[in-house]
């Protein structure tokens, strides 16, 4: 399906009319959300399997829970985290406002290649065509925010009037915050404080604003498939509807909502420096039929040529080059955590 020689977007599909869901986009029964997916309090209860939520401004005990939160979920949430409240609210405004009122033509006009994985505009495939098996009922809009070199405003939406900046803006919090979690997650560790940063060298930050519409049959589709995140650290914020679920034994747990918070999730090449003393979080978005969603991730990758090895001897995992593992999970896809699990030494 096409529109005027572009992918067709789900919104569209959605705003068609459309009563059932078209069959590209139709998980197999394996994969599917299921209804026992467990919804959670907001409560920080360890045994209620809720995600942590830790106050990044209580320094005598962050450490500590940092390092039980990584331990236990490689996911959780922070309050007081030094973003002002302002600015995460701006962003889903700006968001959602490209989403839904800008017209089809526009939003098109900032069309990414669809040829090309994770390149930058505003798009529906995670993979490239080739390797599609089963559509994300989402679309998205991702901007390249760091280093400062590969910002490119005009290549922004321009609807909201303050679209770029607050973009921008936000880009600058994320990264601040980004390198002071890894250095607590270095600390949690008893390592130097920069210790991972070093490994990781110079902060990649791509920013990824996704838009689920609602879905005349959720039963049958994820808005986004079960995966781990290829970086190091990944930020997200949510709206109040709600749709992410993360994997802790055996079964998904759904992450409430909380609207102050910023929600951390541990990515891949944090786990192989760490040595799988801290995991990353395997994740997916579920859909509904009555409300649509925005979601807003902030990846922060190493360098394409960056080596990424264990710091802990003996080493579980083999050294990687960043492109290689890039470029293997958008070979391969992600299909949970295939892709970090095949670098583990026998």
């Amino acid at each position: 399906m096409e529109v005027e020689g572009n992918p067709i977007r789900v919104q569209s599909i959605v705003q068609d009319g459309k009563m059932g869901v078209p069959p590209q986009y139709v998980q197999p029964p394996a994969t599917r959300a299921q209804h026992n997916s467990k919804k959670i309090s907001s409560s920080n209860d360890y045994d209620a399997l809720t995600p942590p939520v830790i106050d990044l401004s209580n320094a005598n005990i962050v450490i500590e829970q940092l390092g039980l939160a990584c331990r236990e979920w490689g996911a959780f949430h922070v309050i007081n985290h030094g973003v002002p409240i302002r600015l995460l609210d701006d962003l889903r405004s700006v968001g959602r406002s490209f989403f839904e009122d800008c017209s089809m033509d526009q939003k098109l006009s900032y069309s990414c290649d669809a040829n090309s994985p994770a390149s930058e505009g505003y798009g529906s495939r995670m993979l490239v065509a080739s390797n599609d098996t089963v559509l994300d009922w989402r679309d998205y809009f991702d901007h390249h925010t760091l280093p400062l070199s590969r910002r490119n405003p005009p290549r922004w939406p321009h609807f909201s009037p303050n679209y770029r900046e607050v973009v921008a803006e936000y880009s600058d919090q994320m990264k601040l915050l980004a390198q002071r979690l890894l250095g607590l997650i270095s600390e949690s560790l008893s390592l130097p404080s920069s210790c991972i940063k070093e490994v990781v060298g110079e902060l990649y930050q791509n920013i990824t604003i996704s838009y689920y519409p609602p879905c005349p049959q959720p039963e049958l589709t994820l808005g986004l498939q079960a995966h781990s995140d290829m970086g190091a650290i990944t930020l997200l914020i949510q709206d109040d509807v709600g749709g992410l679920e993360i994997f802790k034994d055996g079964e998904w747990i759904f992450v409430n909502p909380l609207s102050d918070a910023i929600f951390v999730i541990l990515a891949d090449q944090t786990e192989i420096i760490t040595n799988g003393k801290y995991k990353s979080s395997q994740h997916r978005a579920i859909t509904n039929a009555s409300n649509a969603r925005i979601s807003v991730a902030t990846f922060h990758d190493p360098a394409k040529t960056r080596k990424i090895h264990p710091v802990f001897k003996p080493p579980k995992y083999h050294e990687v080059m960043y492109q290689d593992y890039v470029s293997s999970w958008y070979t391969k896809g992600p299909e949970g955590k295939r892709n970090i699990d095949s670098l583990l030494l026998n």
